[in-house]
């Protein structure tokens, strides 16, 4: 019997390599096609020439990998973004996982600001995650672009991992391959480093990372979930729409019937309760515009795409209509409005409010207990 030679695959994205079809993934010039560590055009582009790419695999076999670790003995270690957590988190992996234990590793703690109190954020973490069904063995805070609290991820996967692989889950756009790129160097003799870009979906296939000890990190294509706004803006207002600083919260004192809007992406409207404070934590590359309730929807109608922006103009008509969330907050209840992708807004009154959220159909909304 003739065993077929393994297809040489993508060091930077995992997927398998060709040089029949330029428009698909994986694709490589023929001369390039048995170079030890090739990369496909497609990291080539976005490493070289920060440029995005349209290619993506089928949701479905990001799932039907996923569902393979269950069969495994392996370390999971679940990456979330900080910023994003509700939007971010994998609810439902216990039922991928089986058995495997399950390290909550939180990335981009540096948006937080410097006076934050860890240990409460660490409880409060914990809770979330309880809330939404996920068990987990420990939470580590970190931030794998800043090279914070790092030490503290080896030292969770050196106590937990105990002589097996590690499979590291998540959704786009969190971190995983720059997290991978820093345990590559600690853990490995490899010179490669998997694609790193803002550009969701960039790992297109389970990419293996042998370790020391015959063992090897595997890292899986990130989760695509509809309901967060980086994945429904265009790719050219990812960089306004995701943090890469800490965060200027900005606080507002609104009486009832004021509304405040960040660019085109969301509409927030007080409609009833006394005069208070709300903050909003979004990305310093958003602008936010306040107005009273009874001119929102003419403002809207006349500068959005333009003083309301993003998306701009030309992006409109491919960009989802608003829907309206009415929420209720409890008095001296300490709360969040969360909107996954693009931030939160923190309800600092004692009395209660009524407030409307105007978002894109699709983008998740919710209240929860305030992170700060």
């Amino acid at each position: 019997m003739t065993i077929a030679p393994l297809k040489p695959r993508c060091a930077g994205c995992g997927i398998s390599l060709q040089s029949d079809d330029q428009k698909k993934p994986g694709y490589v010039p023929a001369s390039s096609l048995d170079k030890e560590e090739a990369v496909c055009q497609r990291c080539f582009r976005i490493k070289n020439y920060n440029e995005s790419s349209s290619i993506t695999v089928n949701q479905d076999e990001f799932l039907k990998l996923l569902g393979g670790i269950a069969s495994t003995n392996s370390l999971v270690v679940h990456i979330v973004d900080l910023f994003d957590f509700q939007g971010s988190l994998i609810s439902g992996l216990q039922r991928f996982v089986g058995n495997n234990p399950v390290l909550l590793v939180v990335n981009k703690i540096d948006l937080l600001p410097p006076v934050t109190n860890w240990n409460r954020l660490r409880n409060w973490v914990q809770k979330q995650a309880r809330e939404e069904g996920l068990k987990v063995v420990d939470v580590v805070l970190c931030s794998a672009r800043r090279n914070i609290g790092f030490d503290r991820v080896v030292e969770a996967l050196n106590g937990y991992r105990q002589g097996r692989d590690v499979y590291v889950v998540g959704a786009t756009n969190v971190g995983k391959s720059t997290l991978i790129n820093r345990l590559i160097s600690d853990y490995s003799d490899l010179k490669r480093e998997l694609t790193v870009s803002r550009y969701p979906g960039t790992t297109l296939d389970a990419v293996h990372i042998p370790l020391d000890d015959g063992k090897s990190i595997i890292d899986t294509p990130g989760i695509v979930y509809a309901w967060r706004m980086s994945e429904i803006v265009a790719r050219q207002d990812l960089a306004a729409l995701l943090p890469d600083k800490p965060l200027k919260p900005m606080t507002y004192q609104l009486n009832a019937r004021q509304t405040l809007f960040i660019g085109a992406l969301a509409r927030f409207d007080f409609v009833e309760g006394e005069r208070q404070s709300f903050t909003v934590n979004v990305s310093t590359g958003l602008s936010i515009h306040r107005t009273k309730l009874e001119r929102a929807d003419e403002l809207y109608t006349q500068h959005r795409g333009e003083m309301l922006s993003p998306p701009r103009a030309e992006d409109l008509n491919d960009f989802p209509e608003w829907t309206r969330h009415r929420l209720k907050i409890a008095p001296n209840s300490n709360q969040d409005i969360f909107i996954s992708g693009l931030g939160w807004i923190q309800a600092n009154g004692k009395t209660g409010a009524l407030v409307d959220i105007h978002a894109p159909k699709g983008i998740k909304v919710m209240l929860r207990d305030s992170i700060l």
